[in-house]
C-alpha cells in the first residue's frame, strides 16, 4: 500500500519527486445547444419567471409571440433586455425566443435580461467572464416583503386616531 505524508514536509517531497509532473488541464465548459441548435436560459426576477432560448439569427428579440418594441412599450425596459447582448458584443448574432410569466413589466424585463445571459453563456462558455462582473448571471434576490398582520402593508401601521 502506498506511504501517507505525516507531515508537510513529507508531502512536499511526494509532489517534487518521481510521477509528480502532472499537468493539471483548465476545466473547460462545453456549449449546451440542443438538436434545434438553440441554448436554453431560465431567467428569475422578483416573482417573473422566463423561458429564454437563444439561436444563431439577425438580432430580433420575440417575447410571448410579440416583438420587444410591442411587448415592452417603454425604451428603458428593451435597454435592460438588451444589456447582455451588447457587453457580450453578441447583439445581431443571436435571435432571443422568451416566454415570461409573472411580476409586472419591470420584472419581466429582468428575468429575461437573466435568461438571456444564462443562455448565452450555455451557448459560448467563454463569456462567462464577459457578463459575471457586470452582474447579469446573478438572481437579484429582492422581492416584495408580506404584509404583517396588525398593519395596513408591510411595515405602515393603521392610521392613529387620538378619539
Amino acid at each position: 500500500m502506498a506511504e501517507t505524508a505525516q507531515s508537510l514536509e513529507d508531502l512536499k517531497n511526494v509532489t517534487e519527486g518521481e510521477g509528480a509532473a502532472v499537468e493539471l488541464e483548465p476545466i473547460t465548459a462545453e456549449p449546451k445547444i440542443d438538436e434545434h441548435g438553440r441554448s436554453y436560459g431560465t431567467g428569475r426576477r422578483k416573482s417573473a419567471t422566463a423561458r429564454v432560448w437563444l439561436k444563431p439569427g439577425s438580432g430580433k428579440i420575440t417575447i410571448n409571440g410579440k416583438d420587444q418594441d410591442e411587448y415592452f412599450a417603454r425604451p428603458v425596459l428593451r435597454m435592460v433586455l438588451e444589456q447582455p447582448l451588447i457587453e457580450a458584443d453578441r447583439r445581431t448574432q443571436y435571435d432571443v425566443i422568451a416566454t415570461v410569466k409573472g411580476s409586472g413589466l419591470s420584472g419581466q424585463a429582468g428575468a429575461v435580461r437573466h435568461g438571456i445571459a444564462r443562455a448565452l453563456v450555455n451557448f459560448e462558455p467563454e463569456l462567462r467572464r464577459t457578463l459575471k462582473p457586470f452582474g447579469f448571471l446573478t438572481r437579484d434576490p429582492r422581492v416584495v416583503e408580506r404584509k404583517k398582520y396588525g398593519r395596513a402593508k408591510a411595515r405602515r401601521s393603521f392610521q392613529f386616531s387620538k378619539r
